[in-house]
Formats: C-alpha cells, structure tokens, sequence
C-alpha cells in the first residue's frame, strides 16, 4: 500500500522529534537536560485538577459532547475575551478544540481552497507551513530579520501580496523568538489586512506570558473592522500548565467558526469531556497560579539570559514573552567548524547531553530554540555544557 502523496510530503515537526531523542537517551539512562519542549515545568493547578474530578464523578464526563464543546466553555471562552480583550463575542462566535494545534488546523481546512496563500513571518512555529500545506494552500514565508526583532513589516507584506494571498498568521508573543509587536505595529498591520481583505490568523496563545513591563496587545482589539478580519486563536496550554489536557480555541466570525465545526464533527465529534470541564474551572476560577507562574519564568529569563548570551558565539536577543531563548550561533558554528546548525544540535546531545531545538525547523537555519521552561539548575547546568562543548570543539 502506497503512502498517499501529502503524508509523504510532510515534514516531521522539530520540537517533538528532538524531545524524542532526548527522552529515548534519558530512558538509556544518560543525563540528558532537555530545552526542546514547549510546556511549562509546572503541574495543572489543583483547584483544576478537582473540578475535572467531579466532572468524572458526577457523570458529566461520561458522554459526548457538542462538536464545538460544552455551551458554558464557549460562553466562558467570550467572558474571558471579554475580560481580557474587551471585546464582545457569543458562544456562536467560539469553537473548542483539541489543544490550539487543532484549531489552526480546523481554520485552515474551513477558509483554504488549493493554492491559496498564506503569508507566514519567518521566523515561523513548526506546523504553520505544515498545516497550510495540508489544506493544499501555499506557505509564502517572509524573512524577518533578528536585527529588527524578528517583526514583518508592512512593506515586507505588500511585496509578498498576491491575488491569491488568503490569510496572514501573526504569533505574538512568538513562538520561537518570544518577541512582541507593538500596537503601532499591529495596527499598520491590521489596517492593511483590512484594506486587502485578508484574513489575519491571530495566534495568541503566549499573550499572559510576557515580562519585565512588556505589554500584549491582540490586534483584534484595535478597531471594530480588524475585529471582523481577526479569527483568535488560543488554549489553556501555556497559561495553567495544561498542555496534556489538549484544549485550545477560535473565535471569530460566526460563518467561519461554524465551518470549523463541521468539521470537527466529521473528524474527532467533540474534544474530551473531562477537558472541557478542567478547561472551565481554568478560565474561571481563580486566576493567581498564572501570575505565579509568570513571574517564575520572567525570574528565569532575567537570570540565565545573559549566561546565554555570554556562550562565545551566541548573538541573542531579550524576548519579552513566551519562554524561548532564540540566538544566532552562526559564529559558533564556525568557530566550531559546523556549518549545519542541525548538525551541530546533534553532536550537542550525543557528546554533551544537552538538548536543543534545531532553529531549521522554524525556517533559521543560523538558530537554535531554547526552552527555559525547567528549573533554573538545570538552565545553569546546560550552560556550563554548552560553553565546554563550544570550547573543546574550538580547540581542535
């Protein structure tokens, strides 16, 4: 039997085959400190725990749900964009999905027709391209540059438009870079979107993850017609360290949406119960371990940034959000004698046991991801491996 073309086509994404290696050298009984993992080090807060345990415990768990998950999550998803966003949507305008991931997969396969365009700022998160690709439209990816804090510009948009140009993807904070556009920037995007009819994909997954008086700005928020042209995506994920518990979300126009969830209901029939239930208490109880986890991982930035960015070769910038590290080290490949920075990754875990993210999955060939989502001993031990790695490598 013949693997059909677009499984064949698909590339395997980056963060979770390094996690992969990592975790089967962990099980062979190496020291391996892993960076690769997008999740936060923490557990699901208790108050979350129990409410998915009285969901199982009354029943409630026990049965399908709707498509588009349970009316009070949706209501709930609008009160809290309502909270955060100030801005007003229906439990019609939501859909709850498996995890974030399957949102952006849901929208793409709802709007895209093949070759369809979709502008996606370099650098990227793994399965954007992937995804588009999927739902046979066409990733058009932009270069930013590390020197202008890896953000597009308009000028750079305008070139890449064509008649065929569909949807714009802007993650903000960014997953790899953690950089954060400003809402002058956001709102020259999103009147040109606008101007363009162009979908804006708003993936805002990291927005109560930002630090050190960074402000997140959702360019929905910016004017009632960047609303319209604004479809949000989010999920529990990274704000209550919930990632296993796979619940993310859109909201948007009510056309779009209900496309989704059509979806959704020829695919999975609904996300997990339970979940929802979790997902629930998650955005309406209270809301104290986000901030104590914020602060942990703005702590953690403020104490190993600039060890990373003493390593000889790294060229970093400070990210405001998420919890990225994303340098250059085209000078350490040289200095090294690499000139692979996938190469350099691999010999890194072999030979140091460290693990990193090769940056040539997210279209950076020059970087490489570090995740500062574990303990700060484990932060200042990678370092002090990396920089032996770099200087035995230097000397020979």
């Amino acid at each position: 039997m013949e693997i059909s073309k677009r499984a064949q086509k698909l590339e395997p994404s980056v963060t979770l085959a390094a996690s992969a290696k990592a975790n089967a050298l962990k099980a062979a009984g190496k020291d391996v400190l892993s960076l690769t993992v997008g999740e936060p080090d923490f557990t699901t807060p208790k108050n979350i725990q129990q409410a998915a345990i009285r969901s199982i415990e009354s029943g409630k768990a026990s049965y399908y749900t709707p498509s588009a998950g349970i009316k009070e999550l949706r209501e709930a998803v609008a009160d809290y964009i309502k909270t955060y966003y100030q801005l007003d949507y229906q439990a019609n305008n939501v859909i709850i999905t498996d995890g974030a991931k399957f949102a952006l997969y849901l929208l793409f396969q709802a709007v895209l027709n093949p070759y369809d365009e979709v502008i996606i700022p370099v650098p990227y998160w793994v399965s954007y391209g992937e995804q588009v690709k999927l739902a046979e439209g066409v990733p058009v990816f932009i270069s930013c540059a590390q020197e202008k804090e890896f953000k597009v510009t308009v000028e750079q948009l305008e070139e890449a438009k064509t008649d065929k140009t569909k949807l714009l993807i802007l993650n903000s904070p960014s997953n790899p870079t953690g950089m954060i556009y400003s809402e002058a920037e956001l709102r020259k995007i999103g009147e040109w979107a606008v101007a363009n009819d162009i979908l804006i994909v708003s993936d805002d997954i990291y927005g109560r993850l930002v630090y050190n008086g960074a402000n997140f700005t959702p360019i929905a928020t910016l004017s009632r017609e960047i609303q319209k042209q604004t479809i949000i995506i989010n999920g529990v994920s990274k704000s209550y360290a919930m990632t296993g518990w796979r619940i993310g979300y859109a909201v948007g126009d009510e056309t779009i949406i209900s496309a989704m969830n059509d979806i959704a209901s020829q695919s999975t029939s609904n996300p997990t119960a339970v979940s929802q239930y979790a997902a629930l208490e998650a955005l309406t109880g209270e809301q104290d371990t986000v901030k104590i986890m914020r602060q942990a991982f703005e702590a953690r930035l403020n104490e190993i940034y600039p060890l990373f960015a003493a390593l000889p070769g790294f060229k970093l910038e400070k990210p405001h959000g998420a919890f990225y590290l994303f340098p250059n080290i085209k000078e350490t490949l040289a200095m090294c004698g690499y000139t692979d920075v996938t190469k350099w990754v691999d010999d890194l875990l072999a030979e140091a046991q460290v693990a990193l993210v090769t940056g040539a999955g997210f279209g950076a060939p020059e970087n490489v991801r570090i995740s500062y989502a574990t303990d700060i001993d484990t932060l200042k031990e990678a370092v002090k491996r990396i920089r032996t790695f770099i200087e035995t490598k230097s000397t020979k």
